[in-house]
């Protein structure tokens, strides 16, 4: 917006110049030459006088006049008799015709004549203006003076390149003055902007702030930061009541599973029914399901309630979580490997993120993987960034699926266990540490789930 601001402006401000310069050059251009020709033509009407009684009685006329008039001005001064023949010439020989001159031909007629020409042998353009020299109403010869009016069109020239260099301050002036106008105008407007953004991404924080431009913006930005508390008041309220509520639920759960597993050992020593064992082994297998959705919705509570951000050294933790997960991978056949090597790699995240991310990948990869394949854990350097990726090669999933997969509670096969928060989790915790997840395909089959972190210095 600034940027259109600035070209409104500018482009007004160049109509209004054009508008004015442009005449008011043409109008100079027109005056100078008009001034030149009027000059001349009265120092012809003077030296016409020095010369008219001579020309009238035939006698030898005196170069003096048309002499000192060339050594004022550069002007050449040509006088002839009523015959077209040259009697002075200050620019060459005398005696020579000019009758065949139009502005001499016009002069002899008693008409005076003005104009420019362009003289090839000179290179220039040449003001000339021919008087009659006559008295009583007789034309006795006449005077014409030729100039080069280089001078004229040199301050002409002068003329036109200050009017340039006032545009080109004008223009710069425009520039700067609109440009710090727009900025001041579009301020609000970036930062209504930069907060709407921030809304958006999650943070729903409101800095206190005087409030800038015109009453409008002022209410927007007003009743943005209205929205935006309300808002954070109920979702830290919902936040609150989930973790309040998971907290709470896993004490009876855990007492419920020791109650379900101890009636477990008495059916099958008072009872050899095995229908009524393997309901209860279900029974107890749902509880064990809730109790892992109840943590994974106190782990995505705690997520979103935005933690602080700290520096952690991402090869230590995936060296150990691996470790960990070596175990599980061995008995079901998968060879994890670790190639994040041991070089240290510090990254900004909030607290346990990167172990708890890692336990949902590595879960989620194990229960997809196919027997004597293989799961690794990989760590890129980028500019400013640092990839986590988790790669399988098991079914993988299909475009529409990786859009999906990161929303809470969305499960791809539903025959496998599992509460479909494990991604959500993920992502959640990436976002909150200030990078994102990305799951790509894995070639030769597959999936690859792709977390970003923000490198520590």
């Amino acid at each position: 917006m600034t940027r259109r601001l600035l070209a409104g402006y500018l482009t007004i401000t160049v109509i209004v110049l054009v508008m004015l310069m442009v005449p008011l050059g043409r109008f100079y251009s027109q005056r100078e030459r008009e001034r030149l020709a009027s000059d001349v033509e009265h120092d012809a009407s003077v030296i016409a006088t020095l010369y008219e009684d001579d020309l009238e009685t035939g006698t030898d006329l005196d170069p003096v006049p048309a002499d000192t008039y060339e050594d004022r001005t550069g002007a050449r001064v040509v006088v002839v008799d009523d015959a077209g023949i040259s009697r002075v010439d200050t620019g060459g020989d005398t005696e020579r015709d000019f009758s065949t001159r139009p502005e001499i031909a016009a002069a002899l007629d008693g008409v005076g004549t003005s104009g420019t020409r362009r003289s090839d042998t000179l290179d220039t353009d040449l003001l000339y203006v021919a008087v009659p020299v006559a008295s009583g109403g007789t034309v006795h010869g006449a005077l014409r003076i030729t100039l080069d009016t280089a001078d004229v069109d040199a301050r002409i020239r002068g003329f036109w390149i200050a009017l340039g260099a006032m545009a080109v301050v004008v223009l710069a002036a425009v520039v700067l003055i609109g440009w710090l106008v727009a900025r001041s105008v579009t301020r609000p407007l970036r930062e209504l902007t930069a907060s709407a953004a921030r809304f958006a991404s999650g943070d729903l924080s409101v800095t206190s702030r005087a409030p800038e431009g015109p009453p409008e913006i002022r209410a927007l930005d007003e009743t943005m930061a209205l929205m935006a508390q309300r808002l954070d008041a109920v979702l830290s309220d919902q936040r609150r009541f989930v973790a309040d509520a998971s907290h709470q639920l896993r004490t009876p759960l855990t007492a419920l599973r020791l109650r379900l597993e101890n009636l477990q050992v008495e059916l099958a020593d008072s009872s050899p029914d095995g229908a009524s064992t393997a309901a209860l082994e279900r029974a107890i297998d749902e509880t064990e399901r809730l109790t892992e959705l109840v943590s994974n919705l106190l782990q995505l509570a705690r997520a979103d309630d935005r933690p602080s951000v700290g520096v952690v050294d991402l090869a230590t933790l995936v060296r150990d979580r691996v470790d960990t997960w070596t175990a599980s991978a061995d008995e079901r056949g998968v060879e994890l490997r670790n190639l994040a090597g041991a070089e240290s790699i510090p990254v900004r995240c909030v607290d346990g993120a990167v172990e708890q991310i890692l336990d949902n990948l590595l879960d989620n990869a194990l229960m997809v993987a196919p027997k004597h394949s293989t799961i690794d854990v990989v760590v890129r350097r980028r500019d400013g960034t640092v990839r986590l990726e988790v790669v399988d090669h098991g079914p993988g999933l299909s475009d529409e699926a990786k859009a999906d997969a990161t929303r809470r509670f969305w499960r791809g096969d539903t025959t496998r266990p599992g509460t479909g928060l494990g991604l959500a989790i993920v992502e959640t915790l990436a976002v909150a540490s200030g990078g994102g997840v990305v799951l790509v395909d894995t070639p030769g089959g597959g999936l690859t789930v792709v977390v970003d972190f923000l490198a520590a210095t």
